[in-house]
């Protein structure tokens, strides 16, 4: 979608509006989305939408200080997703992810990136929990692995390693994934981004799968990564997977 000249000045007329109004309910919020890709990548997209992180005990009074200015707001998703409309714009109020694995708190709003976006100063998303949240995306819809490489190949030699793969620990497969596919993607410059060390951590790590005992439970995590694709491992063959917390 390309917009034309007046109406990326209407949308930056909301997105001020929107930062401002932000600023003055007093919440502490952090920019993500297409903002944030463009923050460390340079990729622009046009987008009609304010990707806004939050902490979830947070969200609630950022909807009713909205609410009260006149703004339409609607709880989408009480797992992790709230919005916010003014005519055709909207704001994506964002405290989660679908699988609450990526839980906004403190530590995501202390290591955040100040910037400036329509003359206002901001935070933007940390580099490491951006990725954090992209690695899980990983549907038939919508694949964001290319978003991670980017992000790695522009902003990778700045991050913070260790706490993504604190983040990620868990989940330590897909990370080591895409660590492969970024080898594969960027071979000239894979070796001067990726740490050896987290190279090395992860193919241990992937090594001694070998050395554990046959699973007693039959388990899918697709589930984790792609919520339709895998629904047939668990309506249909019988695989167990992790329940989907809810707050």
């Amino acid at each position: 979608m390309v917009h034309t000249e007046k109406q990326k000045k209407e949308s930056e007329v909301f997105y001020k509006e929107a930062i401002q109004l932000l600023k003055e309910s007093g919440v502490p919020f952090m920019l993500g989305g297409a903002f944030s890709m463009f923050h460390y990548t340079g990729i622009y997209r046009d987008t009609k939408d304010l990707d806004v992180f939050c902490k979830s005990v947070d969200y609630p009074r950022i909807l009713k200080f909205f609410a009260d200015k006149g703004f339409e707001t609607d709880l989408y998703d009480v797992r992790w997703l709230a919005k916010i409309y003014k005519g055709e714009y909207f704001i994506d109020l964002i405290f989660d992810t679908v699988n609450n694995i990526c839980r906004v708190d403190d530590s995501w709003l202390e290591n955040a990136t100040p910037s400036v976006f329509v003359g206002e100063d901001v935070l933007m998303l940390p580099a490491e929990e951006l990725v954090f949240c992209k690695l899980y995306v990983l549907n038939r819809e919508r694949y964001d692995a290319a978003d991670v490489n980017h992000i790695w190949l522009k902003a990778g030699k700045n991050m913070d390693w260790k706490r993504l793969l604190f983040r990620m620990d868990p989940h330590w497969h897909i990370l080591l994934a895409q660590v492969i596919q970024f080898q594969f993607v960027y071979p000239s410059e894979f070796h001067e981004i990726i740490p050896k060390w987290l190279f090395d951590e992860l193919i241990r790590r992937a090594n001694e799968q070998y050395d554990l005992p046959s699973a007693y439970e039959k388990v899918c995590r697709g589930p984790m990564i792609d919520q339709t694709q895998y629904a047939v491992d668990i309506k249909d063959w019988n695989y167990k997977t992790y329940t989907i917390k809810t707050v």
